[in-house]
């Protein structure tokens, strides 16, 4: 990681760190009501990918977590993922692809959504994104590094991360620039996904 110092900071290609991800399968244009945020979340054992324009969000802040679900073998397994939460934020041309193998009678199936083009983006208020990998240009205002996760003030209220005392990090705002990234799941209070598109497809047609 580089050495910053706190104000405006720019990180090109930062991996693993920002997490861009804007929708869940489960979240297809509803507003979803979590109660108080958790920081790790039951999976189905499928990830999807997802790419974006553009993602600008306020209220910022990041921490290592775990995600435990089910494999396609039937067991248990854990998912490391960086945690990311907006108090809001919104989204330009989002795309969404999720595959599902070996469908009977049909094979391989591709969930694929898009929305937030022809200049109306999508929407978020605290916003809550488990991702395990992601390649984006990223800018942040006023970023504070090496926090402790229970401690940070900027993000949405109510997140509790699994190792209060783990280092994370909180930023005013941050903006993300050509977004690939891979999830494993995403909630929010509110989620608005203006010109909604959603298609299956035959075989295999991600995002990226």
């Amino acid at each position: 990681m580089e050495s910053v110092a706190r104000g405006g900071t720019r990180w090109k290609r930062f991996a693993v760190v920002m997490v861009p991800s804007v929708a869940a399968t489960a979240a297809i244009g509803v507003a979803l009501s979590q109660g108080a945020l958790a920081a790790s979340f039951s999976v189905s054992g499928q990830s999807f990918k997802v790419t974006t324009d553009k993602l600008v969000g306020n209220g910022f802040v990041q921490y290592g977590g775990v995600d435990v679900g089910v494999d396609s073998d039937g067991k248990k397994a854990a998912h490391p993922v960086a945690v990311s939460g907006f108090k809001n934020a919104t989204i330009t041309n989002m795309c969404q692809s999720v595959v599902t193998p070996d469908v009977p009678l049909v094979g391989t199936i591709t969930l694929q959504l898009n929305a937030g083009g022809g200049g109306t983006p999508v929407k978020a208020d605290n916003l809550v994104l488990d991702v395990a990998q992601l390649d984006t240009d990223a800018e942040f205002k006023n970023i504070n590094i090496g926090v402790a996760a229970g401690s940070q003030s900027k993000g949405p209220k109510g997140l509790k991360p699994q190792d209060p005392t783990s280092f994370a990090q909180e930023a005013d705002q941050a903006v993300l620039t050509d977004v690939k990234q891979t999830a494993w799941a995403t909630t929010a209070g509110t989620f608005k996904l203006s010109g909604l598109s959603m298609k299956l497809h035959k075989g295999k047609k991600e995002c990226y």
